[in-house]
C-alpha cells in the first residue's frame, strides 16, 4: 500500500473489514469508458461516484453522493424526488472536496471526511463486481454489490436517465 497516493491509502485506512485492492493505471481513468478500457470490464461495472447538492423546500442545501452505473447519466430529478426534495445540482469542485476530502473524478462511494447520504442506482446491480475510483484520477477498486451495499450503506433507487 505504501507505493499508492496518499488519497488511495487514506481511503483504504478508513475501511474495516474489507482489503481494497486497489490498482494503479497512470494514464488515468477519468471517465467511466477509460475506465473499463483500462480494467478490461463493461462500461456498465463502473461505479460513478457523483456529489450533488440537493436543495430542499427551505433552500437548504446538502451534498450527497450518487453512484450510477458508468453506460448511464444521473438524472437529477429522480434523484431529488428519491431525497424527497425540490432539486439538485451538480456539486462545484470545491465543494466535492470539502464534502468528500477527495477531488472530482476520483471520489470513492465511502470514506468521506464528512458524514454524506449515498443513494445507488439500482443497475448497479447488473455486475458483481463492480469497479469505484480509489481516492484518485488513476487508481480503482472492486468490490462486490454485497461490500458496496455495506460499505456505502446506499438508498437504493432508480436515479439515472
Amino acid at each position: 500500500m505504501s507505493e499508492l497516493p496518499e488519497a488511495s491509502r487514506r481511503l483504504a485506512d478508513s475501511v474495516d473489514g474489507f482489503e481494497m485492492q486497489v490498482r494503479v493505471f497512470p494514464e488515468g481513468t477519468k471517465t467511466a469508458q477509460d475506465a473499463a478500457a483500462a480494467i478490461g470490464c463493461p462500461v456498465s461495472a463502473i461505479v460513478k461516484s457523483l456529489v450533488f447538492v440537493l436543495i430542499g423546500a427551505d433552500a437548504s442545501e446538502e451534498p450527497v453522493v450518487a453512484l450510477v452505473p458508468g453506460d448511464l447519466r444521473l438524472d437529477t430529478v429522480k434523484l431529488a424526488d428519491a431525497a424527497g426534495v425540490t432539486g439538485s445540482r451538480r456539486a462545484t469542485l470545491d465543494e466535492v472536496r470539502n464534502a468528500t476530502g477527495y477531488a472530482a473524478g476520483g471520489t470513492p462511494p465511502f470514506g468521506h471526511v464528512t458524514p454524506l447520504r449515498v443513494f445507488a442506482d439500482n443497475r448497479l446491480r447488473r455486475n458483481d463486481p463492480v469497479w469505484a475510483a480509489a481516492g484518485t484520477p488513476t487508481t480503482v477498486f472492486p468490490i462486490s454489490i454485497a461490500d458496496l451495499d455495506r460499505l456505502a450503506a446506499p438508498l437504493w433507487a432508480d436515479v439515472s436517465e
